[in-house]
């Protein structure tokens, strides 16, 4: 149940809920996407969000939900820190964090990276508080994904406060600190920790359905009933920008490099983001826009999705050939690894002046960010719908393809 709503509601969480206009007897969650050092875009978001609430996450929230570097910020929002607070423990995090190891690489003799400095880091932030400890600071539930390759399965990292002021959740005793590293775990990347990998490995990198199913069916002892409504919630959730992969048809069959790197750097990419893209058509169908109150912000990183921002010329113009964000090129856009610290600038400047880009267009976090046909505003979508009816419709063109 986290915090009182409707007529118990403290008056300035009142005020905030009216500000972005999310009904005082909703209850209000966020849900944080993985991606790496692009999480610093999630974090420009929250700082404007923030602002416009006029409070911080911790107090404007009743649960937190995230996946890899999702995770870490939905960590240190139910510890008590603001998104400016953030930030500056993320960058010190991201670039002590990525300590390469030497001779090593993600796809030659891995991991690439070691998990030495992080797993310090969140002995100091954390100590050794539970999840429980955690939520009870600023009544607030939290969710934390990781992959389980010994069981099969996902593991939900959760933790709910019920109307006695007890806490519900199978791993309520867990580690905050064990549960931030199992979730940011990313194969190729790191060491999994003991069975767990990177919540996002497989269809969690998005835990927004994740977390709407443990907060509605979940939350709460089988004999008790739900603090949170299906209808009666309001559900925040903040991308870290899609890169998106656009590839020749002729790369597939000859790609640079081997082959098994190509496909495997595409599964890694590519499986996330479409169950992504899934979980959010399922909650923008017409039978879920009847019950919650969705309001997605993404982008993808391509030229064209970034004309939609107001340019800037601050960019380092050395590293990325150009001063000017319009003037980005596909080469550099099409290449932001999830680890790449040297691109973590331009990531902060994507998601600052998207952050503008919402507010200005008069959306200001009230609702779902979509253009005039309901789709994302700022996910561009290349699809050639008459070169595939014409191809996919000629018996001569099909025989004639590599068999």
């Amino acid at each position: 149940m986290a915090k009182p709503n409707g007529e118990n509601m403290a008056p300035s969480r009142k005020q905030a809920f009216e500000k972005l206009k999310i009904p005082t007897t909703s209850r209000a969650i966020l849900c944080l996407d993985g991606g790496g050092i692009r999480g610093i875009l999630t974090i420009q978001l929250l700082k404007k969000l923030e602002e416009t609430a006029g409070m911080p996450c911790y107090e404007l929230f009743d649960m937190v939900a995230g996946t890899s570097t999702g995770g870490i910020i939905a960590s240190l929002i139910t510890t008590g820190h603001a998104a400016a607070d953030i930030e500056e423990m993320y960058e010190e995090l991201v670039t002590k964090v990525f300590e390469k190891k030497f001779f090593r690489g993600r796809f030659l003799n891995p991991p690439a990276f070691t998990k030495n400095n992080y797993r310090g880091i969140l002995k100091k932030l954390m100590g050794d508080m539970t999840l429980e400890k955690a939520c009870a600071l600023h009544d607030l539930d939290l969710m934390i994904t990781a992959s389980d390759i010994s069981a099969g399965e996902e593991t939900f990292f959760s933790c709910f406060k019920q109307e006695d002021g007890t806490y519900h959740g199978t791993y309520k005793e867990v580690l905050l600190r064990a549960a931030m590293e199992a979730t940011m775990s990313a194969p190729t990347y790191f060491y999994p920790m003991e069975r767990f990998l990177d919540g996002g490995t497989t269809t969690y990198n998005n835990p927004a359905l994740a977390a709407f199913i443990e907060a509605t069916s979940y939350s709460a002892d089988k004999d008790k009933s739900s603090p949170y409504s299906v209808s009666a919630i309001s559900l925040f959730s903040f991308g870290t920008g899609m890169s998106r992969q656009f590839k020749n048809f002729k790369q597939t069959i000859r790609p640079k490099g081997l082959a098994i790197t190509f496909w495997l750097h595409w599964i890694m990419n590519q499986t996330g983001q479409d169950a992504s893209m899934m979980q959010m058509n399922t909650f923008r169908s017409p039978v879920f826009k009847k019950i919650l109150d969705l309001r997605r912000f993404e982008i993808s990183l391509d030229q064209r999705a970034l004309k939609k921002l107001e340019n800037t010329g601050t960019l380092n113009e050395k590293k990325y050939g150009t001063a000017w964000l319009h003037d980005l090129t596909s080469k550099v856009l099409d290449n932001i690894d999830l680890a790449d610290i040297r691109k973590f600038d331009l990531m902060k400047t994507i998601g600052e002046q998207m952050a503008k880009y919402i507010v200005s267009s008069g959306n200001n976090f009230e609702t779902d960010l979509l253009d005039e046909h309901e789709h994302d505003a700022l996910v561009s979508f290349f699809g050639d719908v008459a070169c595939i009816k014409k191809q996919m419709s000629s018996a001569h063109w099909i025989d004639k393809r590599l068999a």
